[in-house]
């Protein structure tokens, strides 16, 4: 799980250019969304929203922007930077109130190390691509900045191995709709509790995705992960198809699950 620190009570805007750790690009000044105005109409006000800088990686994408344009909608300071997986320097995009500038993957470390000296408690938000997830996350541990990796594909193993050893906070899923987690975290503990259950079944795997999507499910992948624990021999190259996943048991005369 993501574990954050406090943020603090007050927030003081950096000044609107300074050098980063490694001397190279500096990040923009956080703009944030302006607080409700307190009311006297109640007895007991409500207690103040939780604010802290947020960093959303991949505003080029629909995903990126979906997540940024949240962020500002709950009024989390959005971090005026977002990196590419390829060159798009001199790039910008406007979500709400906010100009995005858009940096190539060769100017990522020195724009992170920028923004983490202006906003030490600033979280990233990942939605890349699926050949920038390790070299990103390897980056966001190396300089110990928590972070989301929304984005699917990459090497998982080396992933979760990178984040153990730095012991640096993130939050890892395939998936974040909260049902759908839920529905991963139940099919885990029926694998662990009934390891070959489902010994000598056929499984077929039929996966819909957005036309621009670039690599297999996450969520697909992790449901076959459970299946293989359950008994259920898989290739993850025939996953069909490349939003819904459809999965089918089959065992002959002992019936099927759809």
């Amino acid at each position: 799980m993501l574990s954050l620190r406090a943020p603090p009570r007050t927030f003081s805007p950096p000044p609107w250019r300074r050098l980063g750790r490694h001397g190279g690009f500096a990040a923009p000044r956080c703009a944030s969304a302006a607080a409700p105005a307190a009311t006297l109409e109640t007895a007991a006000s409500p207690p103040a929203s939780v604010s802290f800088p947020i960093l959303v990686n991949g505003c080029t994408g629909k995903m990126g922007v979906s997540v940024a344009e949240a962020a500002t909608s709950r009024g989390l300071h959005l971090v005026p930077v977002s990196f590419s997986s390829r060159e798009n320097l001199g790039k910008t995009i406007q979500i709400g109130d906010t100009e995005i500038e858009i940096y190539g993957p060769s100017s990522r470390e020195d724009v992170l190390s920028s923004v983490i000296d202006e906003f030490p408690d600033v979280v990233v938000v990942d939605y890349t691509a699926p050949d920038s997830v390790n070299s990103n996350a390897e980056l966001y541990c190396e300089l110990g900045v928590p972070f989301v990796m929304g984005t699917t594909g990459g090497d998982q193993q080396l992933l979760y191995k990178s984040v153990q050893d730095s012991n640096n906070y993130a939050l890892i899923s395939p998936q974040m709709g909260k049902q759908v987690v839920a529905f991963l975290a139940a099919m885990e503990t029926i694998a662990v509790q009934f390891p070959g259950a489902f010994s000598g079944y056929r499984l077929e795997v039929l996966e819909s995705h957005q036309a621009g999507k670039l690599d297999t499910s996450g969520t697909a992948k992790a449901v076959i992960a459970c299946f293989e624990k359950l008994g259920v021999s898989w290739d993850m190259d025939r996953v069909h198809g490349v939003g819904f996943s459809s999965y089918h048991l089959g065992a002959g005369e002992l019936g099927a699950v759809q």
